[in-house]
Parts: structure tokens; C-alpha cells; sequence
């Protein structure tokens, strides 16, 4: 396997520590995400005291509560932008910097996310309104699955990624009303005729939609 190379998890002495240090530091990601969360007030997990798999769609109040949502692959694709920028980028950076990366930005993120400032921006875009951010449990999922995008990133050839990506775009974009790049292009410079799409499969906008 390819990481096991860039690891060097072999039968030389240093394949446990190395192994041992990987899991400690994304664990101390995770902790970090969930005791910061906590201290400024995000519920542990959903209010309505149940934890989901899957919530089908982002005008439900359980989204960005449970344990995947269409989110879940803009969380993906996190991960596998690392990849495939350092692909293109850097080529020879080590495993363990390209690794580093992944974890310091997707704990940064689900911080950053829930700072004031960025929850007003998002509460400014309609498909948002009314978000007062992630649940605990939501947020180290988050993480979680953009870990597993890095990963499955270093499986694909570079195509493959970028195939991957595509994909998971469209099918967000096309079908929940919301993806990465449409996220990225209403927080930065809201179009309202992207409004007015979104809106269509609103239930609370379109009763029709219930």
C-alpha cells in the first residue's frame, strides 16, 4: 500500500510509534474540535436527543446535528483537495507533512466555523437561516470523514480524485440544492438567482415540497 510506504510501517522499530503517533494526533484533533465546541456552548449531539445516521436533506433542523448529512461530502472533498493541491503543488512533500496539513485545517475549520463572525455569515445566505452551527458529534464526524476523504484521495490516481470530486459536486449540488463550491460562492458573493433555485425544494418556502 502506498501509505504504508510513505509510513514506513514495517517490521522496523519504529513502525508502532509510528502508528501510535498517528492515531494520538488525530484523537487529540478530535478532542480539541469537541472540548472547544463544548466550552462555547454546542450541544453534545442533537437537541431532539437522537442521533441519526443520515439526514436526508439541508432544510430539516436535524442537518448539521447527526452523523452525516449532504455536507458530509464538502467535508469529504476537504480531504481530498489536500491530496490532489499537493499532486499538483508539491509532489514530493512527506506523508507525514501532507497528513499534518489534512489534520491542523480540519480541526481549524470545525473551529473556525462556529466563531461569531462566520455563523453570521452563514445565517446571511437563506439556505442557512436559522443555523446556530454543529452539534458536538456532528463536528468530529466531520472530521472523521474528511480524514476518510484524504485517505481515499491517496488510494485514487489523480484522474480518480478529480473524478470524485466532480461527482460529489453535481450530485450535492443537484440534488440536496448545496455542495462546497456553491456554499464558498454564497458566503463570498451571494447570486440571488442561486437563491431562488435553492428555494424551490424549500418545504418552509414551497409547501408543495412537504
Amino acid at each position: 500500500m502506498q501509505l504504508t510506504g510513505f509510513l514506513n510501517w514495517g517490521k522496523d522499530g519504529d513502525a508502532n510509534l509510528t502508528r501510535t503517533t498517528t492515531l494520538t494526533s488525530v484523537l487529540a484533533g478530535a478532542g480539541l474540535i469537541a472540548l472547544t465546541l463544548a466550552f462555547w456552548g454546542q450541544p453534545l449531539i442533537c437537541t431532539c436527543n437522537t442521533v441519526k445516521l443520515w439526514v436526508p436533506t439541508v432544510f430539516s433542523p436535524d442537518n448539521s446535528q447527526h452523523i452525516a448529512d449532504w455536507y458530509t461530502l464538502s467535508h469529504i472533498l476537504h480531504g481530498m483537495l489536500v491530496v490532489l493541491v499537493a499532486r499538483l503543488v508539491v509532489p514530493a512533500l512527506p506523508f507525514a507533512a501532507l497528513f499534518a496539513i489534512a489534520m491542523i485545517t480540519g480541526v481549524a475549520w470545525e473551529i473556525i466555523e462556529h466563531t461569531e463572525w462566520v455563523l453570521g455569515k452563514f445565517r446571511a445566505t437563506t439556505i442557512n437561516q436559522g443555523y446556530h452551527g454543529d452539534s458536538v458529534l456532528n463536528a468530529v464526524a466531520d472530521y472523521f470523514w474528511m480524514l476518510g476523504g484524504f485517505f481515499l484521495a491517496r488510494a485514487l490516481p489523480t484522474l480518480g480524485i478529480v473524478a470524485v470530486i466532480v461527482a460529489f459536486e453535481l450530485i450535492a449540488a443537484f440534488v440536496a440544492r448545496d455542495s462546497l463550491a456553491l456554499t464558498t460562492l454564497m458566503l463570498i458573493y451571494p447570486v440571488e438567482a442561486v437563491e431562488t433555485w435553492q428555494q424551490q425544494i424549500n418545504p418552509l418556502a414551497n409547501p408543495e415540497h412537504q
